[in-house]
């Protein structure tokens, strides 16, 4: 029987133009020695299994060639290449730092330094995982490495550079080497299967090379494994199950299951993976890939990025098509969050499921529509009994800080949110209630639109169609598009208000704050007492002065608030100041030490009796 070499073994490559994947490296190697502008110390860092070891093997073959190539390569033919490619070569040496990294191995190498080569031009010394040497290891290094003989050269490969000390780093030429791209990984194995008579087929050699991460190493080991399994015959699906990947065709199903909103059949789908044996945050990674990948096939110019073969390329691109970039980027956030919760959840299978049930209601609960005026992306909520979408005006309310009142004051945090309020766009009534009588609400209405319009004080009358005028700028732009919304603004049936519906509007209007942690503010509003004085009228009275103040900078929005609750624009708000309350919480003046003695004393004789008898002294 022959001895089995692994492929890993087999195929490493024995010049610059067999390394797959860092020619940016190989070709300045190659130059390097063809032009005999060789560096005296090389450190060669990246991920692990992306030939640094190899191509510093490479490099001191190729530079003790005997017959070097024209385009830089060894020639594999001379004493030189023969040697080494036999392992018995002198002018070569390897240390592996992870098992020799004192002080005694680095003095070791750097007697052997001092002795010229017996055959060829350099000695060469290969020093692998340099970052595991210690300080004192690489404090003795220092010297020999900034000054060697003119035939030593030194190539340190590592993959953590930064544990290495910046004095080495300054004395080194420093090539980093990136991860092998997955289509090289697959080219590469798809010739080694060529060689090796091993039927693979496309999409499973993508699942080897994504399974690996860029770590050619790890490709050609998980290969003979597969190999090992299947008996020479690699198919998509033995090779999912080999590597316990999530199939792709799961989460095509859950999409489709999602974009119907058919809750149930993605549930099942789930239990399935569930009862596959993998867990719900291999299932969350994976679908967030997908979605990833959805995302990605929406745009030619970024299609490159979706890693996977060309048949499920196409698939992604036709699944693209029946979901809007919006859907995707809000359900990825919202599997990025399920995703960082995941570990701190108790039931973990619920957790997942309540992101499926989510995501199957996503696109009619959250969508993102294009404001025809501003040309802005604003958010539309739908109501759950089907009213007309409510669009955030960001545009007045970043303008109302500025803005004055009616009244001429400066616009407050209350204003502000009041006049946000009246801004909602409310749900109209049915085309078929034109004859409707107005309500006294609508009456009230009406007058203000007139007033904030011209500016000046004037009578209530029926709103007329603007006539043609020049356009205004400014404020006064600002007063005409509030005046006009407010006018053509729909008004709700108001609610009758009663105390039980106050005091319980009143608490939520306080657990904002609390769940904002303004204490302070939370402790001021609970401090009130709110009462009605009529059927539109709300008193708050206030215990002290400091209390008062603070409602009166709150009162429009505490107005605005219930204005909106009771859908009853009419409602009045009165403050109220009780100085009683002022002595009556203050209570009586705290004594001092000495007169709460006294106290203690006076009601209790014998206490004095004790502290004499003691000759105890009291320290007041």
């Amino acid at each position: 029987m022959e001895n089995f070499i692994v492929s890993a073994r087999k195929y490493r490559p024995q010049n610059f133009s067999t390394v797959v994947g860092q020619s940016h490296i190989t070709t300045t190697l190659k130059n390097a020695i063809r032009n005999n502008q060789l560096a005296h110390a090389f450190l060669f860092c990246g991920p692990r299994g992306v030939g640094k070891t190899t191509c510093a093997r490479i490099l001191a073959k190729t530079i003790n060639c005997e017959n070097l190539q024209p385009d830089g390569e060894a020639c594999n033919q001379c004493h030189s290449c023969t040697s080494f490619n036999e392992g018995s070569s002198f002018n070569i040496h390897e240390l592996d730092a992870a098992s020799n990294n004192s002080v005694d191995d680095i003095r070791t190498l750097v007697e052997q330094v001092r002795f010229a080569p017996q055959a060829g031009k350099y000695k060469i010394y290969i020093i692998d995982e340099v970052h595991m040497l210690s300080s004192s290891a690489f404090n003795a290094f220092l010297k020999t490495l900034e000054e060697p003989p003119s035939y030593a050269i030194f190539i340190l490969a590592t993959t953590e550079k930064h544990k290495i000390l910046p004095t080495i780093l300054s004395r080194c030429q420093i090539f980093d080497f990136k991860r092998i791209t997955i289509q090289d990984t697959v080219d590469h194995l798809q010739e080694i299967c060529q060689k090796e008579s091993i039927q693979a087929e496309s999409d499973a050699l993508h699942l080897v090379a994504q399974k690996t991460d860029g770590c050619m190493r790890d490709s050609l080991s998980t290969l003979d494994k597969i190999v090992s399994f299947t008996g020479g015959h690699l198919t998509y699906q033995n090779t999912l199950e080999h590597l316990n990947i999530l199939d792709y065709d799961y989460f095509f199903k859950i999409m489709e299951a999602v974009l119907q909103q058919d809750v149930a059949t993605a549930l099942l789908i789930f239990d399935e993976i569930l009862q596959k044996g993998f867990e719900g945050d291999n299932f969350l990674n994976g679908w967030s890939e997908f979605l990833r990948n959805l995302l990605m096939s929406k745009e030619e110019k970024v299609l490159h990025l979706v890693e996977v073969s060309g048949n499920l390329k196409d698939r992604y691109k036709q699944m693209s098509g029946k979901v809007s970039p919006s859907y995707l980027i809000t359900a990825l956030h919202l599997l990025n969050e399920t995703e960082i919760n995941y570990r701190m959840a108790r039931n973990k299978r619920l957790h997942v499921e309540m992101a499926l049930i989510k995501l199957c209601f996503l696109q009619q609960a959250v969508t993102l529509v294009s404001d025809d005026q501003t040309g802005e992306v604003v958010k539309k909520k739908l109501v759950a009994d089907g009213a007309v979408p409510q669009k955030l005006r960001s545009s007045f309310i970043q303008a109302a800080p500025a803005a004055k009142n009616m009244a001429g004051q400066p616009a407050t945090s209350g204003s502000i949110a009041a006049n946000e309020a009246r801004l909602t766009i409310e749900t109209p009534p049915p085309a078929s209630n034109h004859n409707v009588q107005q309500t006294p609400v609508q009456r009230q209405a009406q007058p203000v639109a007139n007033p904030v319009t011209a500016g000046t004080a004037t009578t209530s009358k029926p709103a007329q169609p603007a006539a043609p005028q020049t356009k205004l700028t400014g404020l006064a732009a600002m007063k005409e598009a509030l005046a006009a919304k407010q006018v053509t603004k729909a008004v709700q049936e108001i609610i009758p208000m009663t105390l039980g519906a106050l005091h319980v509007y009143w608490e939520e209007f306080i657990d904002r704050f609390r769940q904002a942690n303004k204490m302070t503010v939370v402790s001021n509003l609970a401090l009130a007492v709110i009462d009605m004085a009529g059927p539109e009228e709300i008193t708050i009275t206030s215990r002290n002065i400091v209390q008062f103040r603070f409602m009166e900078e709150e009162k429009l929005a505490i107005s605005a608030f219930f204005k909106e609750k009771f859908h009853n624009p009419a409602l009045v708000l009165t403050l109220h100041l009780d100085e009683t309350q002022q002595t009556v919480d203050i209570g009586p003046a705290p004594l001092s030490s000495r007169e709460q003695f006294q106290k203690m004393t006076e009601k209790y004789p014998l206490i004095k009796e004790l502290k004499d008898r003691l000759n105890m002294e009291l320290d007041f």
